[in-house]
């Protein structure tokens, strides 16, 4: 039996396509435990209706609202191997379960997962399905390219062997983003198998609006100096550039005067010009690109600049009291 875990926080307009999703699915031998954070709308509504429909689906609450806390109560009130995760906002194959499976038979991995790929129903979704599909926009990680089949550092979502979390230990509570970021790099800095398969194929709907893909990307940098400092074997070049670009930006009108200042944010202009016209799609897709290049960027670098400052702070107030 496979154990299926859903972390939900009113998700009343997704929730029944993914139940459908899960009872339609082979293998049949299956388990679906919701772990719903608090949710105000009709979500537990609709999910007590299907745990009375099918008895291999159950509910459980998750009172810390966070991620990690839901993840690792899925996991250790359950049975089921491998441990599968979904994710209400994202839309699976038919045999998305059995080509985990047959991944896990073949490869021998500890972890295996495909790409994310993103997709859109309004203009702005669809442009950041693009931009974040590119080099320019995420740095040309494994995860984002849909056609790259082997070892990775990270999968999107994930299914874990449960032994696994018996020789690494469990989901790190105290990242309310960036989490399954840590799990995985902390699994691959132990010697684990992680594998990456374009065959296990999923849709993620990325933000719908300016602000929450702002606050998204702000959290995804905040919390990433904590992951960095934690695993430091898997610091990339491409979790700094973003916050040495916003420094760079901040400090843009004190020296603005100094026009060889200005060659960097020439040259960034010049290759996001080059990605954008480059984009498929239409003009109105491409308009939104150009904002959300650097939504992207700045976001994420300013988060990280926070993030390293909270870092440090968390360090010094652990020596001065000790």
């Amino acid at each position: 039996m496979i154990t299926v875990i859903c972390p939900v926080f009113n998700e009343e307009n997704y929730i029944c396509k993914l139940v459908e999703f899960f009872v339609e699915a082979k293998p049949v031998e299956k388990e679906l435990i919701v772990i719903d954070g608090g949710s105000t709308d009709n979500t537990l509504t609709i999910v007590k209706e299907c745990c009375k429909k099918h008895g291999n689906i159950h509910l459980m609450n998750n009172p810390d609202q966070i991620v990690p806390h839901a993840l690792n109560l899925g996991i250790k009130n359950t049975l089921g191997d491998p441990i599968i995760r979904l994710d209400a906002h994202t839309e699976y194959e038919s045999d998305y379960f059995e080509k985990v499976l047959d991944t896990f038979g073949k490869t021998g991995s500890d972890i295996v997962g495909g790409p994310m790929r993103a997709i859109g129903k309004s203009n702005f979704q669809k442009a950041v399905a693009i931009t974040t599909s590119t080099s320019f926009g995420t740095g040309n990680s494994k995860i984002h390219n849909e056609n790259y089949e082997g070892l990775s550092d990270h999968v999107y979502l994930g299914a874990w062997q449960r032994k696994l979390f018996d020789e690494i230990g469990y989901f790190d509570e105290q990242l309310k983003r960036n989490q399954d970021d840590e799990f995985h790099y902390r699994a691959k800095s132990l010697g684990k198998k992680i594998y990456i398969n374009p065959a296990i194929k999923c849709y993620y709907f990325p933000r719908n609006s300016y602000a929450k893909l702002i606050k998204q990307y702000f959290q995804y940098g905040l919390f990433k100096p904590f992951v960095m400092f934690k695993i430091k074997s898997e610091v990339k070049l491409r979790h700094l550039i973003p916050s040495i670009f916003a420094l760079y930006i901040l400090f843009l009108p004190i020296v603005l005067l100094n026009i060889f200042y200005l060659i960097p944010l020439i040259f960034y202009v010049l290759v996001e010009f080059y990605f954008v016209v480059r984009l498929k799609g239409i003009f109105i897709i491409k308009m939104h690109a150009t904002l959300i290049y650097p939504i992207l960027h700045l976001s994420y670098g300013i988060g990280v600049v926070i993030g390293l400052i909270k870092r440090f702070n968390v360090v010094r107030q652990r020596s001065i009291s000790e």
